[in-house]
């Protein structure tokens, strides 16, 4: 690992903490590795609005990866450089599939708007979208029941109790409506059992995103790093040549990656050391 030149790092369970902040010894490690030259991304499913709202200006990120990979921003242009969205036709036909379930769900405006949303209530209460909605009622609107908007759309997000027949029957289901869209699952960061379903463009992933900024910097994925710590960093740790997970991963998921320390105990700062002593 002495020719890494890209260092790509999911953020909540990875790089930050669990109440959300940034330990020194990472923060002091990211500066490193600005020193070095080395390029930093932070690869996210958060979108740009919810990313500011955990990693201040003064924390030296290259760039984003977010909202999973459909957006790329450039913090040193302060431009975004990349989007992906769902075009109007295939998001006009899930969003009938969904109200036809009479399922909850989220509709998110294109990228880079994408911290706006419009929901649906199904008629069966679900805490989870509840919770959810508590922490982005102030940018979000209920979806019409008629004249739905005829625009392209960043993402879905499905909320289901954590049952693994019914995510992958409707897993299935969702990605037969076309094959321009996907289905990336996410443990619920609110850590309450349930099983959140974001439906991208197929294109849309973390590992597309760094692909991405390694084109344009001329970069090979065998000097690239990557950390993750759930589902939704796999295509991101299939992608860089050297990947690791953080110990706090679901368990599933830990016999594919090499392991870190858990998040709370710097994994970010210790992988990065390893780099050091190459």
């Amino acid at each position: 690992m002495n020719n890494i030149k890209l260092v790509a790092t999911d953020l909540d369970g990875t790089f930050l903490r669990n109440d959300k902040t940034i330990s020194p010894s990472n923060l002091d490690t990211l500066r490193m590795l600005g020193d070095r030259k080395v390029v930093r991304v932070a690869a996210t499913g958060r979108n740009m609005h919810k990313f500011r709202e955990v990693i201040p200006d003064h924390v030296p990120f290259d760039f984003v990866v977010y909202s999973s990979g459909a957006g790329v921003y450039d913090c040193t242009g302060n431009n975004h450089i990349y989007t992906r969205n769902i075009p109007a036709d295939i998001a006009s036909l899930l969003i009938r599939c969904f109200k036809s379930r009479d399922v909850n769900f989220h509709a998110f405006w294109p990228a880079p708007e994408n911290h706006h949303l419009w929901y649906h209530r199904g008629s069966s209460h679900c805490e989870e979208f509840e919770r959810y909605f508590t922490f982005h009622h102030a940018l979000a609107a209920p979806l019409p029941e008629k004249g739905m908007p005829e625009t392209d759309l960043c993402q879905f997000l499905v909320v289901i109790p954590g049952d693994e027949q019914k995510y992958a029957t409707l897993k299935s289901d969702i990605e037969a409506i076309s094959p321009e869209i996907r289905v990336i699952r996410a443990s619920s960061p609110l850590n309450t059992g349930y099983i959140w379903l974001e439906i991208f463009h197929k294109s849309v992933s973390k590992g597309n995103g760094v692909l991405f900024l390694c084109k344009r910097l001329n970069i090979s994925p065998e000097e690239t790093l990557g950390i993750g710590n759930d589902y939704n960093d796999i295509d991101l740790l299939e992608f860089t040549g050297h990947s690791f997970l953080t110990d706090n991963a679901p368990a599933a998921l830990k016999k594919n990656f090499r392991l870190l320390p858990a998040n709370e105990d710097d994994a970010f700062a210790h992988v990065i050391s390893q780099i050091n002593q190459k």
